[in-house]
């Protein structure tokens, strides 16, 4: 059964830093491409960020880029996202996702995690 949980989330005040962590329970994991998205009151899920398999590659908003660092580790079957210079507006929900490619939309990521709260006070 293929589990993704999410860790690592809290509150923060802005300009600090979290580093999320999403421990997965998935044959193969390393062909699989990991994303971040984040989903905030009244909006839509949004991605944030992404990873292929190998690692070689990743994909980022242009609203995380430059803050926002995103790493797996295959051997340990972890994906991280380091959140840097934290604004209020990254207050959202964080989940982590699987998928067949690597992508900026949900459409390709077909395993899910919970979710981990990330708060960001002014």
């Amino acid at each position: 059964q293929v589990q993704l949980a999410e860790s690592g989330g809290g509150l923060v005040q802005a300009g600090g830093s979290l580093r999320l962590s999403c421990a997965v329970s998935i044959r193969l994991f390393s062909t699989y491409a990991m994303g971040w998205f984040r989903h905030a009151p009244g909006k839509e899920r949004e991605f944030v960020a992404g990873i292929s398999g190998s690692a070689s590659s990743t994909l980022y908003a242009d609203s995380v880029k430059g803050r926002f660092t995103i790493s797996r580790d295959n051997a340990k079957n972890t994906v991280f996202l380091q959140m840097n210079t934290l604004k209020p507006d990254d207050t959202a929900v964080y989940y982590c996702a699987a998928g067949f490619r690597l992508a900026d939309n949900l459409q390709p990521y077909i395993h899910w995690g919970q979710g981990t709260q990330v708060t960001v006070s002014s």
